[in-house]
């Protein structure tokens, strides 16, 4: 008998988050072509994906709540996850904070300066003098740094001034 009333207690959760999603969607066409029609009278739908963002956001995301996001981007640091995760948290809270990460230099700097310590001291001896030429490699939980966050953290390293 209990297992009968949870799986009708499911049921009904499943059915009211079908609902609300049904609802969020039905919402959403709504304003999309509320937009069309007032804002892009001329035909012209060019809009880039970041702009769309920013509308969404604007309408359906309280601004407290991108307050808050804009925030924990703000005080973002590494702390035991690794550089890939960081990297990942600080892509997806960077869009928060459109200001900082406008600008190339400040967003790598940002990025930089959430690293653990040991990870971006090793940065600050390596990169500058080593250039291009020379990969960094780090293991263990301070995170391996190859591949496709090199190039990343060379133009970061850019904005870290030598020692020396």
């Amino acid at each position: 008998m209990q297992g009968l009333v949870q799986a009708m207690q499911t049921q009904a959760h499943t059915q009211a988050a079908l609902q609300a999603q049904l609802e969020a969607q039905e919402r959403a066409d709504v304003w999309w072509s509320s937009l069309l029609h007032t804002r892009f009278e001329d035909g012209a739908v060019e809009v880039g994906w970041d702009e769309l963002v920013r509308l969404f956001r604007a309408k359906f995301v309280p601004k407290h709540i991108q307050d808050k996001m804009e925030q924990e981007f703000l005080s973002l640091t590494q702390g035991s996850m690794t550089v890939l995760e960081y990297e990942a948290r600080f892509a997806e809270l960077s869009k928060y904070a459109p200001h900082i990460v406008a600008d190339e230099r400040r967003k790598a700097k940002k990025f930089v300066m959430g690293l653990r310590p040991s990870l971006r001291m090793r940065l600050v001896a390596s990169y500058p003098r080593a250039g291009a030429q020379r990969g960094v490699s780090a293991g263990g939980r301070d995170g391996a740094v190859s591949g496709g966050e090199e190039g990343f953290l060379e133009e970061a390293s850019s904005t870290i001034p030598e020692a020396g």
